[in-house]
């Protein structure tokens, strides 16, 4: 089972090398503006967080919706083709990707989660970022037209589809956090972790979708901006490898430090967007941002719910597809009208998430020294 999950995920995110690194650049291309890039990339991280909602509703987390998913992810990528000229035709193929890829990755987050220790989980998620860096690093070579970067992305979509499929034989059962168990996240209690999490993925909205056209409109040539995103995922892959120790620590703490690097990461492509020391610098901070505080965040939540598939989805659909939309949509209006200020908006809302989980763990803290107290002091729950 390590072997295909591992497989999986170099497959699962090499789909979004192509598709966070080059399609942006392609649209850029063709004539699209920067705002409806935003639109246009905003449609699929919308559907990734209205999706969790259905899940509680009724719908079920099982093989025959994983299944459909994988379905709905292959029609999508073929669609591409026929939409890529027209902006409509585009925002729908973006939906149904968007559709495909948010159900499939918490399904197999949680397997991966029950099949090996959190401290384990690093080391097969690694494969993720190798398959994001290799198609970087290929594609960048082979990209002139719009078309190779859609081969590439039916390419990958396609693999993942039947490693995918495969899993989800493998397992034979659906993932245990979803059986029988009652829906125990409250988003409106634990509003400020939530806010958090989420805002930390708004603050990516300009490093996801304009990072490219951001830096190569500032004279930053496209193999040297492809040699950056290169430089963050190795940083980021040593991390995967090497976090074990640090995810037996407290969680909550890491959360807090990472979002406030990530504060500390988004103010130096403001005040440097052309300074390649301060550049490399920044994406040395990837492995803070995104892979440390990544598996701290789905690790913490595994724990902290016990219906440990919804709290993946949830996780999935709020921060990555709220969190994604707005932060694309946001990005696209910014570098339209104020592009000198794309990264500095985005340190803003980087500090507001440090902010949200620190006082998320301030409550947690008044909450525990009240429940001691009140063991201490049984007159005080008298009535």
């Amino acid at each position: 089972m390590q072997f295909i999950l591992s497989l999986f995920y170099f497959l699962y995110f090499a789909i979004i090398g192509v598709y966070i690194i080059f399609l942006p650049k392609v649209l850029s291309m063709l004539g699209y503006s920067a705002s409806e890039i935003g639109i246009i990339f905003a449609a699929g991280p919308l559907v990734r967080f209205l999706l969790p909602f259905a899940f509680v509703k009724g719908l079920k987390l099982n093989n025959k919706t994983f299944n459909l998913a994988i379905l709905i992810m292959l029609a999508s990528s073929i669609s591409f083709y026929f939409c890529v000229d027209t902006f409509y035709g585009l925002l729908l193929s973006n939906i149904g990707l968007g559709m495909g890829l948010s159900v499939i990755l918490p399904f197999v987050e949680v397997i991966s989660l029950e099949t090996m220790k959190k401290e384990s989980y690093g080391k097969i998620r690694l494969f993720g970022s190798i398959g994001f860096i290799l198609v970087a690093l290929v594609l960048v070579r082979y990209l002139s037209s719009a078309q190779i970067a859609l081969n590439y992305l039916l390419l990958f979509t396609s693999l993942t589809a039947i490693v995918a499929f495969i899993i989800a034989r493998s397992a034979s059962t659906d993932p245990k956090g979803h059986k029988q168990q009652t829906n125990d996240i409250n988003l409106l209690a634990d509003w400020k972790l939530w806010l958090g999490l989420t805002l930390m993925q708004v603050s990516f909205g300009p490093f996801y979708n304009f990072f490219t056209i951001y830096e190569t409109n500032h004279g930053i040539s496209l193999d040297m901006t492809i040699y950056l995103w290169t430089f963050g995922v190795v940083a980021e892959i040593i991390m995967l490898y090497y976090q074990g120790g640090f995810l037996r620590q407290n969680l909550l703490l890491i959360l807090k430090i990472t979002t406030f690097a990530t504060a500390i990461r988004w103010f130096l492509l403001f005040l440097f967007p052309q300074n390649l020391v301060m550049l490399f610098l920044s994406q040395l901070l990837h492995a803070l941002s995104f892979a440390l505080f990544h598996s701290a965040a789905i690790s913490y939540l595994f724990y902290l719910y016990k219906h440990k598939a919804l709290a993946q989805q949830f996780f999935s659909g709020i921060t990555y597809g709220l969190g994604g939309f707005v932060g694309a949509l946001y990005a696209g209006y910014v570098y339209e009208l104020f592009p000198r200020y794309l990264f500095l908006s985005s340190t803003f809302i980087a500090l507001l998430a440090s902010w949200f989980i620190y006082l998320w763990s301030k409550k947690l803290q008044i909450a525990v020294k009240s429940s001691c107290k009140t063991k201490r002091d049984p007159e005080s729950s008298s009535g």
